[in-house]
């Protein structure tokens, strides 16, 4: 082993003794191996040499080994033969050997040499270790950046190759519903496509490999090879190493590297490097996999509720066509336009007046949800909230006084704003106050109210309330009820008509206006509606 000593780079020795004949000719013996050599001959001269500059050797009588207590610096330790001693006393730091005693000044000076050599390779291989971990903890980290199982398979034999100075990477996915069939390859410059070793020329053996060292938990080195894709067989000997990677009890795919021969042996830390980064892998993979799946439903869903706005948008659009002509016509008969119609015929054009308006009304709800994504079609304007509670009031009362229900506003005194689209939050409350009338029985009432409310830290709202006593909302429904088409059940058992839209539509409306919207419901009491709207403070 050559010297780690040269004139140009002296190491420093610390040699402490308590015997100061064999102090003095181990320090010569040093000296004269290139060492630059400081002396202690008691605890209190070796403790103060610790402390007033750093060395990169000591040499230790055992009887002075608890001065020097834990360090990183490599330590020679002299011991009698009857000396108690352990080496695992040695274990304390992080280089250390020993010699006896009775061995002759120039050995000592041998093992120095031996030891500092030893500890310099390590620390080498540590700083390597190091600086391997650092680049491989990059390939991970660009492994995780992207769901792309292409870009994932680049960056894994590129990051690879690059890091362990390979000649070739080979990586391959084996089929899974988990991972995406996916390989890719990497050669150093100058070199063209690697031969695989026997192993892995084909799809059912490479699997066979992959599961048994996966199963094993274990890497393979394949068997050295000469030669290689476009040489005449001249190309040096290489090595290589065989890394299975997958999840639970299964293998997803395997990874295949190689350097040349004239590298040294794969190490330990580098193949548990190599293992991790494989583990980083396969989440990645299936991460990329079970993302890309989600992107595909998402993206299958948007269309189908894509498809389903446009056909609602066109039936729709078509239905009000021949919908405005059949009421015209209706109109026109019951105002006579046609002539004298008998009473009974009168009763029943009456009774295709009302479900055209049903019709018409059902027909605007769907063309309100076809267009409900959207708050682009928004106009906002300062709304008197008692004007138009008042109108919606007027404009049910007929409605109402058909079932004998009372019908009744109250509004907050002075004048309350609110910024909204004034034609959406005349249809909330239209839904709203309609509602709250058709599930009411005859002879009920239905109150409506506004007032302000300011909650502490909170800007001050307005507060709707709608209250009637119906047939009320069993509890276990009271959740469904702003859901597109949904009806209770009791509705749906009272044969009481409706879409299902109109919660759902004013639900959405208030949510767009940054408002809430809540439901408070007892089966066989009643129903209040809340709505909370910010309050127009502008002058």
């Amino acid at each position: 082993m050559d010297s780690p000593v040269s004139k140009e780079t002296p190491l420093h020795a610390l040699v402490a003794d308590l015997d100061p004949v064999r102090l003095a000719e181990t320090s010569e013996a040093l000296t004269a191996a290139g060492f630059l050599v400081d002396s202690a001959s008691d605890a209190g001269s070796l403790a103060a040499a610790l402390e007033t500059s750093p060395h990169d050797l000591v040499v230790l009588d055992n009887g002075l080994r608890e001065t020097v207590g834990s360090r990183d610096v490599p330590v020679l330790l002299m011991v009698d033969p009857e000396d108690e001693f352990d080496v695992a006393a040695l274990d304390i730091w992080t280089s250390a050997d020993y010699v006896y005693k009775a061995q002759s000044p120039d050995f000592r000076a041998h093992r120095a040499l031996v030891l500092v050599a030893r500890a310099s390779e390590r620390m080498r291989r540590h700083a390597e270790t190091e600086s391997l971990r650092g680049k491989l903890r990059n390939v991970s980290a660009a492994m995780r950046s992207t769901i792309d199982p292409d870009r994932i398979a680049r960056h894994l034999v590129d990051g690879i190759g690059e890091a362990l100075s390979a000649e070739h990477v080979w990586f391959t996915t084996f089929p899974d519903a988990r991972v995406t069939q996916v390989s890719a390859e990497w050669n150093a410059p100058g070199l063209s496509s690697a031969i695989l070793p026997p192993e892995l020329r084909d799809p059912v053996s490479t699997f066979d490999l992959a599961a048994h060292l996966w199963a094993e938990t274990e890497v393979q080195h394949p068997a050295t090879r000469t030669g290689g894709a476009g040489t005449d067989g001249d190309e040096p000997p290489s090595n290589s190493l065989v890394v299975p990677f997958g999840e639970g009890d299964l293998v997803l795919g395997v990874m295949w590297i190689e350097r040349p021969a004239t590298f040294r042996e794969w190490t330990r830390a580098e193949i548990g490097l190599i293992q991790h980064v494989s583990g980083n892998l396969a989440y990645a993979l299936m991460q990329s996999h079970l993302i890309g799946a989600q992107q595909q439903v998402m993206l299958k869903l948007q269309e189908l509720d894509q498809a389903k706005t446009d056909f609602l948008h066109t039936v729709n659009h078509e239905l009000r066509t021949p919908l405005t002509s059949i009421t015209a016509y209706v109109d026109m008969i019951l105002n006579g336009a046609g002539g004298e119609i008998p009473p009974g015929a009168r009763r029943m054009v009456e009774v295709i007046s009302r479900n055209t308006e049903r019709l018409r009304r059902l027909i605007e709800d769907m063309l309100t949800v076809s267009h409900q994504d959207s708050s682009s079609d928004l106009k906002f304007s300062r709304v008197n909230v008692a004007t138009m509670l008042k109108l919606v009031v007027a404009a049910l009362q007929p409605l109402a006084d058909a079932r004998s229900l009372s019908l009744s506003v109250e509004n907050a005194p002075g004048t309350v704003t609110v910024q909204a689209d004034e034609a959406k939050l005349e249809q909330v409350f239209s839904n709203i106050v309609s509602n709250a009338i058709k599930f009411t029985p005859d002879g009920g009432y239905v109150a409506v109210s506004s007032g302000i409310a300011s909650e502490p830290g909170e800007s001050p709202s307005v507060v709707v309330r709608v209250e009637d006593t119906g047939v009320g909302i069993p509890e276990k429904e009271l959740s469904q009820v702003f859901t597109r088409f949904f009806r209770a059940s009791n509705a749906s058992t009272a044969a009481i008509p409706g879409s299902g839209l109109g919660l759902a539509i004013a639900h959405d409306i208030v949510k767009r206006h940054s408002g809430e919207l809540d439901i408070e419901s007892g089966l066989g009491v009643g129903t209040t509606v809340l709505v909370k709207l910010p309050l127009d403070t502008e002058d």
